[in-house]
């Protein structure tokens, strides 16, 4: 009896998989027939938020790299001084915007800024975020909103004031976390927040599907080469170490080269793609148990 249930089960596992590596196939094919939109304004721009360092700074090298058609690049940051840093690292036109992103005035500004431009957007890189290790008793409600102020509602605010500028063949690339895959106690409110942002992802890739303009999430595992660690670590030690992180050279090469296929989600290395795929299999309940041991390790 077990055994011909394991058998339907895996039939039907295969078969979906099967089926799924189709759906994706067929929506590259989609984006690649699509070509590129015009330029409604003359010029054809990149926006990148959290550019002042780590990922954002090489994203915004790799933009001016791999996408040729981008005329000039806008560096979103709440650090000034350190998106000029990142300009200078650039020889295309840049553009340098000091935006508190979970600030609504700052948030109106760039809208404004966005809209007397009026050039196509080819590019939305959503990197800005930070997260905080410890309970909610070690981290202070002020911390925990500004997680989801800035890693959720400011993703989409900022999404939402660029789509009526972008075209097809448009890109939105939105930095989730392969913490979006499972709930992680001690990382609790971030990992909620990076599960909306990749469910958002989705969510939006499959309302933009007609338009081609195609949204990918990122979801990598710790990178050690960010401010993203130190920032993140409090007295609550509740992540010990963190072995087998990756660097932003190879995370943001493979998310760019997933991007520009066209998938949906891109796991940038062995650890979040091997989390990513025993996430589909185990339950929740048993991967926190599995992260208990692992935050101790």
């Amino acid at each position: 009896m077990f055994g011909i249930i394991g058998v339907i089960a895996g039939n039907i596992f295969i078969f979906t998989l099967i089926i799924g590596a189709v759906i994706v196939c067929i929506e590259l094919l989609w984006y690649r027939a699509g070509g590129k939109g015009g330029k409604s304004g003359g010029k054809r721009i990149a926006i990148i938020t959290g550019a002042s360092s780590g990922l954002g700074r090489m994203y915004a090298a790799l933009a001016e790299e791999k996408y040729k058609d981008i005329d000039e690049i806008w560096l979103v940051a709440r650090r000034l001084d350190k998106l000029k840093e990142t300009s200078e690292l650039l020889s295309c036109d840049t553009r340098c915007l000091s935006v508190d992103l979970t600030d609504e005035e700052d948030m109106e500004n760039l809208g404004k800024c966005i809209r007397e431009r009026n050039a196509t957007i080819g590019l939305l890189i959503n990197c800005a975020g930070f997260g905080k290790i410890g309970d909610h008793s070690t981290i202070d409600i002020k911390q925990q909103t500004g997680m989801i102020a800035l890693n959720c509602t400011a993703a989409v605010a900022l999404t939402d004031m660029c789509l009526p500028f972008m075209s097809r063949g448009s890109r939105i690339i939105n930095v989730c976390s392969a913490a979006g895959f499972q709930p992680l106690q001690k990382l609790s409110v971030y990992a909620a927040s990076k599960s909306f942002l990749l469910k958002y992802s989705r969510a939006l890739r499959m309302e933009l599907l007609p338009k081609r303009i195609s949204v990918t999430a990122v979801c990598p595992y710790w990178i050690k080469d960010t401010e993203f660690i130190p920032v993140a670590k409090t007295k609550d030690k509740g992540v010990r170490h963190f072995p087998l992180s990756s660097d932003v050279v190879t995370v943001g090469k493979l998310s760019f080269l997933g991007a520009k296929i066209g998938l949906p989600v891109v796991t940038p290395g062995i650890v979040c793609t091997i989390h990513r795929f025993f996430s589909k299999l185990i339950p929740d309940t048993v991967l926190q148990y599995i992260w208990e041991v692992v935050r101790r390790v």
